[in-house]
């Protein structure tokens, strides 16, 4: 499902105002979902990516639609910003310099595969998203992570450390899932 051009604007324009309540409340926007399209009140899964300089600054979202998408993004937005593990909490100084990036998500899909070679094999880079899960360990990369690893193999071998395995680990029993997402970002 593609999105029309105004209401893509409109999910930025919404990632940034909950990133700016956020600032001046600690808190997600709440929205009024009777103010949005039909298109935008659908159960649909999001990241939100935020940069600075190019350089991560945040990411948080779903795998599962759980929310409406107008929903979704306002939470992942604030979570972003606010709750990453990996960074602190972003602060007014740093807003100005922003770069948000929008990522929704179609539903995950089995891969079938016969080995690691096949997997690979089977791989579109710039095109599939990952989830990989082995027992309690999963791991998820985005289409867009394909940017700093264009090739399949290494591809894996990080989504592989991410899901806190080693790099060249095998098994029989590592499930894969694949979706695409509609990127939404700033220029």
């Amino acid at each position: 499902m593609s999105l029309t051009k105004a209401n893509r604007q409109r999910l930025l324009e919404l990632a940034k105002n909950s990133i700016q309540h956020g600032l001046q409340t600690g808190r997600p926007l709440t929205i009024d979902l009777a103010d949005y399209p039909a298109e935008l009140i659908l159960p649909r899964a999001t990241f939100v990516t935020l940069q600075i300089n190019h350089q991560l600054r945040g990411c948080i979202g779903m795998l599962e639609a759980v929310r409406p998408l107008a929903e979704d993004i306002a939470e992942n937005a604030f979570a972003a910003a606010f709750n990453d593990p990996r960074f602190l909490p972003l602060n007014a100084d740093e807003f100005a310099d922003l770069t948000i990036h929008l990522s929704i998500l179609t539903r995950a899909e089995p891969v079938a595969f016969s080995s690691e070679q096949d997997l690979v094999a089977q791989l579109q880079p710039g095109v599939d998203g990952l989830i990989l899960e082995e027992g309690r360990r999963r791991g998820t990369f985005l289409p867009s992570v394909w940017e700093s690893l264009p090739e399949p193999q290494e591809f894996l071998r990080h989504l592989k450390q991410k899901a806190g395995l080693p790099p060249d680990y095998w098994s029989d029993n590592i499930r894969i899932y694949r979706y695409r997402a509609e990127l939404i970002g700033e220029d």
